[in-house]
């Protein structure tokens, strides 16, 4: 496995470097965007750790170019007690983040437990990079066709299902980051919208009534699961479709 550390302490690259390797991860590092892009131009990584403070170009900016070309998946150390940022970095194509101090051993297993659900949901290593899911109007997944500009749900059997504001919030949220565990807590912050108080409950009963016009059982769900104590998982891969003509 393959691993990029951006991060501008130097003692934090060089331990970094030398734990991953005891768990069979080849880590290289940058300490800015600039060496970052070099690296990533010129050969393959399975994953990025990207610390969002960084002198010149930040983690933000640098996670959103890696999203914009198909880059490998990102894991953002942020500051704890830090939700604006981390909220930021999820929206920008982050696909998990990390509270700076953290244990070695949990972003181990965070890296492993990416892989796992990016290969479960067809990662970048079986050609799903080139789909941009944050960037289409049109997606499709298992018979359904999502509209994000009509906000409109096509079955299978082709009936056209309006979204209420929230379910729409919801399932674009969900869409984007398919194969990822998303918790509540995340779920209230990419779903907020001016005037609009989003908490615990109302995350899931949009969930419930996201699943009901889904067709989704809620015994056994196949596309919107629950994981016990952890948030939700869309269990679906989408595809972009091209637009319709004018």
């Amino acid at each position: 496995m393959e691993c990029l550390v951006v991060d501008d302490d130097r003692d934090i690259r060089l331990s970094l470097q030398s734990y991953l390797q005891g768990f069979d991860i080849r880590a290289q590092t940058a300490a800015d965007g600039v060496e970052m892009r070099r690296l990533i131009a010129a050969q393959h990584f399975d994953v990025v750790i990207l610390d969002l403070m960084l002198p010149g170009e930040n983690g933000l900016s640098l996670c959103q170019w890696l999203q914009q070309r198909g880059g490998p998946p990102v894991i953002m150390l942020t500051a704890h007690g830090d939700p604006i940022n981390r909220v930021l970095g999820l929206e920008m194509g982050a696909d998990d983040y990390l509270g700076k101090p953290f244990e070695p051993r949990e972003l181990v297993a965070r890296i492993h437990a990416l892989l796992r659900r990016m290969r479960k949901a067809g990662g970048p290593e079986d050609g799903a990079a080139s789909v941009k899911p944050a960037q289409a109007r049109l997606l499709q997944f298992e018979g359904w066709r999502f509209d994000r500009l009509l906000r409109q749900l096509h079955s299978p059997q082709q009936v056209v299902l309006a979204l209420s504001n929230a379910e729409f919030r919801l399932l674009s949220a969900l869409v984007e980051r398919p194969g990822r565990v998303l918790s509540r807590e995340q779920l209230i912050e990419l779903t907020r919208a001016p005037g609009v108080e989003v908490n615990e409950r109302s995350i899931d009963l949009s969930v419930s009534r996201l699943r009901q016009k889904l067709g989704d059982s809620s015994r056994e769900p196949r596309l919107i699961r629950t994981l016990r104590g952890e948030g939700y998982l869309f269990d679906a891969k989408p595809q972009a479709l091209p637009e319709p003509p004018p």
